[in-house]
């Protein structure tokens, strides 16, 4: 069993999710296979607030972290 958030995206006129290469391996799942999937929306408020949280940390500290990077 894997656990993944993917963001829902547009495949040609649907719309869908993904599985990395990785997980799949992981499953020993192959192209064909029939796969059980279960599906639930994440909480985008708590999801939205790391991300805002996370750009005020790279606008705070981006390039102190990219200087110590560089060294």
């Amino acid at each position: 069993m894997i656990e993944t958030e993917q963001k829902l995206i547009q495949i040609g006129s649907s719309e869908g999710i993904t599985l990395s290469k990785k997980d799949l391996n992981r499953l020993g799942a192959k192209r064909g296979d029939l796969l059980r999937v279960r599906v639930e929306l994440v909480d985008n408020n708590k999801h939205g607030k790391l991300l805002r949280e996370y750009d005020e940390f790279v606008k705070q500290y981006g390039q102190t972290l990219k200087n110590l990077a560089d060294k």
